[in-house]
């Protein structure tokens, strides 16, 4: 970063306080004629990301969403990651597909273009069926990928360690898991057959919206390495004036990009969670298309349900409400003071109200938010980390489209929806229906657990005198045991 020139100028973006800035060339200084080289040809930033590799890559395609955050011309810099990295060559490629699908390219494909989009992990030609003459994309992951994602998450663990032992402040965002809970996600990308079969599910789900579509995959020519799926025809959603000049609705489809993602992830518990402008195009008809499925978000009813309350709750300005959401489902610790938090989350919603995108600092708000958590000891949620990340980059996308959206008037009819058909009298219905369900499949159990818990609770005063309070000083001698090997564990592996 100090080598290519990026630290001054993230530093910069984010308005970093003095102290800081001297910290980090003090830091980075020392050791910049070490840094790795990168394309001088890049700007500072985008030149520093490229080198450092494939994982610091993602966290500048977020950053490229966000212009009230980082600044105009950063995002645009960094708009490059998304699908404009340098290329490997297409013989390469060829090579590739040809050992991945046992064929020559010649046989299954009687065209197959020079790459025309490029990203961190895969790169994309265009190609047509020798068979039928069908135009189609073909995904090939990048030589060596796996092994560059690797050290990144190495270096992302050890840094995570540090944290952990130096920073126990910090020890509350469990930098560990969320390390953990990235090297999962990373390594579902790195197989192809995973994406295939999470577009697989992600078209089931969302085939009746209107104003969306996937390019449908083709199984017969895909495999780990390697994916082939309908081409699609559209303008980039990131290219505004080619938008503009298409006729298309800037207005109206920052709405759609909102409310898809609400609806996909209140309704299915499933979305999309890489939506940068780099994987969404816009159809001659104005329909959405999606594609790079690699990184998909799944969140389970209940989840659902709270975060359907928090918003809805921050839509009708009850910040008792959204309170108490946090608290029931123990995102803050009970014994924390409810109504003061309740203040805290006045702040965040009040100057919001009734303003439009552009005149609302994300960077501060985000700022304030991190300072509520740490206030009140809320700790990382590893299941939300990308729910949030994703609110965060399509939030991004929808004020690059349209920079006077007001997100809570657009998110207010599709959180409405779901909190009627979701926590009503219906939604305690179809709960019940769902209990009923699962006690019938147990129904030729039933008589026999029933009867287990019957006698276990007429023995169980038997048990009861020296033997119970031995049983208990054993198990607890044993899990001090247990605790202490572990820690000894630790210690023996972060030394």
């Amino acid at each position: 970063m100090e080598r290519t020139g990026a630290m001054g100028v993230v530093l910069d973006a984010f308005e970093a306080p003095r102290s800081l800035r001297i910290l980090a060339h003090t830091l980075g200084k020392p050791f910049q004629w070490l840094g790795y080289k990168g394309n001088p040809a890049m700007p500072p930033a985008t030149r520093a990301l490229t080198a450092l590799g494939p994982a610091y890559i993602k966290f500048g395609q977020v950053l490229s969403t966000r212009p009230d955050v980082v600044g105009g011309d950063l995002a645009k810099q960094l708009r490059v990651l998304q699908d404009k990295l340098p290329p490997f060559s297409r013989d390469i490629a060829m090579a590739e597909v040809e050992r991945e699908l046992g064929l020559p390219v010649d046989q299954l494909f009687s065209e197959f273009s020079e790459p025309i989009a490029a990203a961190s992990i895969a790169q994309v030609h265009r190609a047509r069926l020798s068979d039928t003459g069908q135009d189609v994309a073909v995904k090939v992951l990048r030589p060596g990928i796996e092994r560059a994602f690797r050290r990144d998450i190495d270096a992302f663990y050890f840094a995570a360690r540090i944290i952990d032992l130096f920073a126990p402040g910090a020890r509350r965002l469990k930098p560990m898991d969320v390390i953990t809970h990235f090297d999962g996600v990373v390594q579902g990308e790195l197989d192809l057959r995973l994406e295939s079969a999470a577009a697989s599910e992600f078209a089931a789900n969302t085939g009746d919206d209107k104003g969306f579509r996937l390019p449908p995959i083709l199984w017969n020519l895909s495999a780990r390495r390697v994916m082939t799926l309908g081409w699609a025809d559209g303008t980039a959603l990131g290219d505004n004036e080619a938008l503009d000049a298409a006729g298309h609705d800037r207005r109206a489809l920052a709405q759609r990009v909102l409310t898809l993602f609400l609806s996909h992830a209140l309704r299915d518990g499933y979305f999309h969670a890489d939506m940068h402008q780099g994987n969404l195009k816009v159809a001659a008809n104005g329909d959405l298309i999606a594609y790079d499925f690699g990184i998909m978000g799944h969140i389970d009813e209940y989840t659902r349900r709270v975060y359907a309350e928090i918003l809805f709750g921050f839509i009708k300005r009850d910040y008792r409400r959204v309170a108490e959401v946090h608290f029931e489902a123990g995102y803050v610790p009970a014994d924390r003071d409810i109504d003061e938090f309740a203040r805290a989350l006045r702040v965040v919603g009040e100057p919001i109200f009734g303003m439009d995108a552009s005149q609302i600092s994300m960077g501060r708000l985000l700022a304030y938010l991190f300072e509520v958590t740490e206030r009140f000891g809320m700790e990382t949620r590893t299941e939300l980390i990308l729910l949030q990340r994703t609110m965060v980059v399509v939030e991004g996308v929808a004020r690059s489209l349209d920079p006077h959206i007001n997100i809570w008037e657009v998110a207010h009819p599709v959180v409405e929806d779901y909190i009627a058909q979701s926590i009503g009298p219906k939604a305690v219905l179809t709960d019940f229906v769902q209990a009923v369900q699962v006690m019938s499949r147990f129904g030729p159990r039933l008589p026999g657990l029933i009867e287990q818990a019957l006698i276990a609770q007429t023995q169980r005063p038997k048990r009861n005198g020296r033997f119970g309070r031995r049983a208990v000083a054993l198990a607890a001698v044993g899990g001090l045991a247990a605790g202490g090997a572990a820690a000894m564990a630790a210690l023996i592996l972060l030394g």
